[in-house]
């Protein structure tokens, strides 16, 4: 390599380029303070806004992220180098990335329109798709829920926006419901000052409105109670778990019984007749169905079975043509055989009185 060239072209270049370089070193310096200058601004007046947190982090990383690529075009530019390449590059990475990214470019969209309509907030204790817990943190892809057992479940936006979700704490108070079951002999009017009371006892429940509690429902084995109250929405559970316990206690202490499931069973001593209708079963009469028109492919399966059917019928004939030849051949190959026997020994004995004269005389 000759180094002497390459310092001499260096050299050249920045002596031509000096200006050039001048205004790339201004160009830099100048867009980062102008960049600090405008997001600090617009962090100032995002501030002011009633804006989610989340909200105004996206906005300024967005602005930033489009300021900065503005400087480093204008400076490419600067430089000599053609914009209209790296644009139609930039522009067609942006594309494939949100093809790819389709899901995530739809979670998204969904975080926006969470933060945009507040529909929720850290804090709020939510039910979605059997998931329940108080919600930790929300950006702009997904969800973060902390279950009641310290599970962290983390749920997409797009499940949050397209389903029904149930919003427990988005109000300061909340209504504490219970059922309460008592036997038949209880008396009504003790059960529900027993319960008013308990829930009155209780200063985390609120006095107006005041609790409440009726009868609901007669069932087979109980009578049914109907009560609530209001408390703050962080005190729902110690309210829930202290009514139900002292509600017992009271039960217990005032010979109030919670029943069991209860069945009566009774002895039948009378005699069921038994009713017999008829001697014996009826015979069976076959119904008349009405005969179906057929397709043109039906028909012509059918037609071509009966054509098979006839010819089965015409092969089976032959077949016992033949089996009849057969068998008469057979007989009478059998009747020849005989014959021929018989012809043998009439043969056989004449040949033998020729030989033996003597004995057919004695025997005469």
């Amino acid at each position: 390599m000759d180094w002497g060239k390459i310092w001499d072209d260096i050299v050249n270049y920045f002596s031509t380029n000096a200006w050039n370089i001048l205004f790339f070193f201004v160009i830099l310096i100048l867009g980062i303070i102008i960049i600090k200058i405008l997001l600090t601004v617009i962090r100032k007046v995002l501030s002011k806004t009633k804006m989610e947190k989340i909200a105004q982090q996206f906005i300024c990383t967005t602005i930033k992220f489009c300021l900065w690529l503005v400087l480093i075009l204008l400076l490419l530019s600067q430089i000599g180098i053609e914009i209209t390449g790296i644009l139609t590059t930039i522009s067609a990475l942006i594309l494939a990335v949100g093809m790819a990214l389709e899901s995530n470019m739809a979670n998204l969209a969904n975080g926006i329109v969470m933060v945009s309509n507040h529909m929720f907030k850290k804090g709020d204790y939510i039910i979605v798709d059997g998931v329940e817990g108080n919600i930790t943190d929300i950006n702009f892809l997904f969800t973060t829920l902390m279950t009641s057992d310290n599970k962290k479940v983390t749920i997409p936006n797009s499940t949050l926006v397209n389903s029904s979700v149930s919003n427990l704490g988005a109000n300061p108070k909340r209504r504490v419901d219970f059922t309460f079951s008592v036997a038949y002999e209880s008396d009504v009017e003790l059960v529900k000052k027993i319960v008013i009371a308990v829930m009155k006892s209780d200063g985390r429940v609120y006095l107006a409105p005041e609790p409440f509690c009726r009868l609901k429902t007669m069932n087979a084995s109980s009578l049914d109670f109907f009560a609530n109250c209001w408390c703050d929405n962080e005190d729902y559970w110690d309210v829930y778990y202290y009514v139900m316990e002292w509600v017992y206690n009271e039960f217990k202490r005032n010979k109030i019984s919670v029943p069991y499931n209860q069945l009566e069973v009774r002895e039948r001593k009378d005699k069921v007749p038994n009713i017999v209708i008829g001697k014996a079963l009826p015979k069976r009469v076959e119904k008349i169905r009405p005969e179906k028109k057929l397709d043109m492919l039906t028909s012509w399966k059918v037609k071509m079975t009966r054509k098979e059917r006839k010819q089965e019928k015409k092969k089976n004939k032959k077949l016992k043509k033949l089996e009849q030849t057969e068998n008469q051949n057979f007989d009478e190959a059998d009747t020849q055989n005989k014959t021929v026997e018989e012809v043998n020994t009439v043969e056989v004995k004449e040949a033998e009185t020729k030989k033996n004269p003597k004995k057919d005389k004695k025997k005469a």
